[in-house]
């Protein structure tokens, strides 16, 4: 009857404003993470500053002084926080893609382990939401395994910034760090180090799947001296979600980039998403593409304090074989069609 109709009506209109509001949460919680990839270290920096100029400056000058004697603590394993990444806001972020994590193959609690996470894309951000939140589940799936993702030790010298980095687990990409949580922070580690860095961030794009690793052995190294195990990882729809200017090489603009990248360690890429109130329009917000990162199947590695190249340059290759089967199991499995090649440089 007429009440029955007037009933459906409105529990449509529920569900539908419901959807709404979840799409337009989820478009929030992934912009808050891109504004925090590109501005947030600058912004807090001179805001710190400013406030430094005001009738707040004890406020400035007491965080200053716990930054001083705080500033060996990304070294060191960092200050991981189980509420911050728990936030329903990750979860939001990985309903936006949809971004999924992958297992494989169980990993022991009694090793550590080098992930090798591939392609970089613009911002990693199949890196970020599986291995520095809970939104995928890591935890679960890998029962007593830590992640600390691995980024540009520059970011934990700015303020504020590097205090969020490392509620989520997220570490400086370096020795020093690298050397601490494998050898003084027991076992069931796992390092994730995004291989290509801001060389591959320069060549992606959809439809690409290439990897900057061939020459890339640092990581392989590292591993030999701690004796962690390494554990391929592919992340495919990560080049899918920008659209960038790739520049030949030899050309200015690449000029300008390796520039960047040697001095300053990352490299300005030109890229655009979708805007925020139309994916129609261009702007900083990522296409709404599905990531699924695979984690594969580990490679046992030996402990060499001095591993000689010869046994670097095996056990990479290695590596590099592990990937590309990876790669090739899965691939039709992701929407790729059998013919794809993954292109290693």
């Amino acid at each position: 009857g007429t009440g029955s109709s007037i009933l459906s009506a409105l529990q449509d209109l529920f569900r539908l404003s419901k959807s709404k509001v979840e799409k337009q949460l989820q478009i929030i919680s992934v912009l808050q993470w891109v504004l925090t990839f590109l501005v947030m270290g600058i912004a807090c920096t001179l805001i710190l500053m400013y406030t430094l100029c005001t009738d707040f400056w004890a406020i400035a000058a007491l965080y200053l002084a716990w930054l001083v004697f705080d500033w060996n603590t990304p070294r060191r394993g960092g200050r991981r926080s189980p509420w911050v990444r728990n936030w329903a806001i990750w979860r939001y972020f990985r309903d936006y893609f949809p971004i999924r994590l992958v297992k494989t193959h169980n990993l022991l609690t009694t090793r550590n382990y080098i992930f090798g996470y591939h392609p970089h894309g613009i911002m990693g951000l199949g890196a970020f939401c599986n291995f520095s939140t809970e939104a995928t589940g890591v935890s679960q799936k890998f029962p007593g395994i830590r992640p600390y993702l691995a980024t540009l030790a520059g970011n934990f010298r700015m303020p504020i910034l590097r205090d969020y980095l490392m509620s989520g687990g997220i570490c400086p990409v370096n020795r020093d760090s690298i050397d601490y949580i494998l050898s003084k922070n027991g076992s069931g580690n796992a390092i994730i180090i995004v291989v290509g860095g801001a060389a591959e961030s320069l060549n992606c794009t959809p439809g690409k799947n290439s990897v900057t690793l061939k020459n890339r052995k640092g990581f392989v190294k590292l591993a030999l001296r701690h004796g962690a195990d390494l554990v391929p990882v592919y992340s495919f729809g990560e080049n899918e979600v920008y659209k960038q200017v790739i520049f030949e090489e030899g050309s200015w603009g690449r000029w300008v980039q390796k520039k960047f990248q040697k001095h300053i360690g990352f490299a300005p890429c030109i890229f655009h998403g979708r805007g925020f109130f139309s994916s129609n329009t261009w702007g900083l917000l990522p296409y709404s593409k599905p990531i699924t990162t695979v984690v594969g199947e580990p490679i046992t590695i030996p402990k060499i304090d001095n591993p000689s190249q010869k046994e670097v340059d095996f056990y990479h290759s290695m590596y590099v074989d592990s990937l590309m089967k990876l790669f090739d199991k899965y691939k039709s499995k992701f929407g790729l069609p059998e013919t794809e090649v993954l292109e290693v440089t």
